[in-house]
């Protein structure tokens, strides 16, 4: 009889304890959700500023890369592009002057040879006449290709600041938009091609 009741007694306490708990939980849920509520607010939408029309800016850059590499593309705000303008124009110098080099070692090897030198005080003692021959032929044309490339990049160089001021010109907003849609006809569900041109004072 005395275990009967303090189980009772047990679930009592337990019932009550639960029942006290879930009235706070309900109280604290509902100012969370009015706290909420009170927190939020409107956002504002910001406007892009749009660049003033410039039509010496595409010929001002060109000109700023023409005379100093780079300069045109930071004219134009593009300044990520600086060390890949440095680092093209001086691996092609490097080439160059590398080529450059050893077409001079095999040409003075050579010639060293023709004015009756010993070939084991030159440089190159183990090369043939012909092989010297064919290797200034190969130093010498990959030093003009060096070259070629070289100034192929710095016309790029400039003809990229160029481009990128010329694009940076154009109105990019959504107040002047060319949307192509297409459209499904209701009743046989065959596609009608529109194009639509919206222009927003």
């Amino acid at each position: 009889m005395k275990t009967k009741s303090f189980y009772i007694i047990l679930f009592l306490c337990f019932f009550v304890h639960t029942a006290f708990s879930q009235e706070e939980n309900e109280n604290e849920e509902l100012k969370v959700v009015t706290e909420e509520v009170a927190v939020k607010k409107k956002k504002k939408k910001k406007k892009k500023k749009i660049r003033p029309y410039e039509p010496l800016a595409p010929a001002r850059a060109a000109f700023y890369s023409a005379i100093l590499p780079g300069l045109g593309q930071a004219y134009t705000g593009k300044y990520w592009k600086i060390p890949i303008v440095y680092g093209a124009l001086g691996a092609g110098v490097y080439f160059y002057l590398e080529n450059n080099n050893t077409y001079n070692e095999l040409r003075d090897a050579y010639k060293g040879r023709l004015a009756g030198i010993d070939p084991s005080d030159l440089d190159f003692p183990d090369f043939s006449d012909e092989q010297l021959i064919d290797l200034q032929r190969r130093f010498r044309r990959d030093q003009e290709l060096s070259l070629l490339i070289t100034a192929g990049l710095y016309v790029l160089n400039i003809i990229d600041a160029n481009v990128t001021a010329h694009l940076q010109q154009f109105n990019v907003s959504k107040d002047l938009s060319f949307k192509p849609k297409i459209k499904f006809n209701e009743f046989d569900a065959r596609p009608s091609y529109v194009m639509s041109l919206n222009y927003s004072f």
